[in-house]
């Protein structure tokens, strides 16, 4: 379960998030949305422990990511759009240097069945720079699950992937919910936030403006009946800029008081 309540990030006086309070229950995909500069990586990464809150406090499986940030860190799985690797690793020596890090007792085993789901096994013995952008992607995925966390936060999971990378990596984020894992993934493409998230955060300007399943958003906000997700995006942060993109599809599945985003 990841908790987070009332978190205020400021620079200087700026306010980056502002008093933002949300849970997400082991098992849930929460989807987080807004345009660009709203705060999404800013709350990412306060998630995950590299920025420190102003004010409010966020919990990781229980454990308050302030007071006890190791014991919260060893929780959780952040990975960032654009994942730093190390050039002179192979991709086994990667998942075997994590493994130490985090005491993964069954790696032997455990190694080859994450290369095998996240199709690297093709690349066991590449080096980074030898990788597409996207086999660095799953790298850093492969990584971020080998200590099987409780929470797992994803910047833009499907960066550089193609057709088939896509559906293989949504088949791994739902695994890992059906597993019992709280997983936040941010994305600007819709059509993936309303197929693979069974809630969605909207953020504008640092503050939540919706948070639920879309039925729920929808009762609350009668006027986005019958509305795209495209469309209730647009409405609700005021953004017709195209920051947020169905990607090709032509808005999404039109939505009223009885749907839900597919789990």
């Amino acid at each position: 379960m990841i908790e987070v309540d009332e978190y205020t990030k400021l620079y200087g006086d700026m306010i980056a998030v502002n008093k933002l309070s949300f849970t997400v229950p082991a098992g849930d995909v929460v989807g987080l949305v807004g345009p660009n500069g709203a705060g999404k990586t800013t709350t990412l990464r306060a998630l995950a422990g590299i920025l420190q809150p102003t004010s409010g406090s966020i919990r990781i499986a229980g454990i308050d990511l302030k007071t006890h940030p190791v014991e919260a860190k060893a929780r959780l799985a952040f990975i960032p759009d654009e994942p730093q690797l190390f050039d002179y690793l192979t991709v086994t020596e990667h998942l075997q240097f994590v493994a130490r890090l985090y005491g993964v007792e069954d790696a032997g085993p455990r190694i080859p069945v994450l290369l095998e789901e996240l199709e690297l096994t093709p690349k066991r013995d590449a080096l980074p720079p030898e990788l597409s952008r996207g086999m660095k992607q799953k790298l850093a995925i492969a990584c971020g699950l080998l200590h099987r966390p409780a929470a797992v936060l994803l910047d833009e999971p499907l960066t550089g992937l193609d057709p088939v990378g896509i559906r293989r990596m949504k088949e791994t984020i739902t695994a890992r919910a059906r597993e019992g894992a709280a997983v936040v993934l941010s994305s600007h493409l819709l059509h993936l936030v309303e197929e693979l998230c069974t809630r969605i955060l909207v953020i504008r300007r640092g503050q939540a403006v919706a948070f639920g399943t879309i039925a729920e958003i929808v009762e609350t906000r009668p006027e986005l009946h019958g509305r795209t997700l495209e469309e209730m995006f647009i409405a609700l942060t005021g953004d017709g800029t195209g920051d947020a993109t169905s990607d090709g599809h032509s808005g999404g599945t039109t939505v009223g008081p009885a749907d839900a985003p597919a789990a």
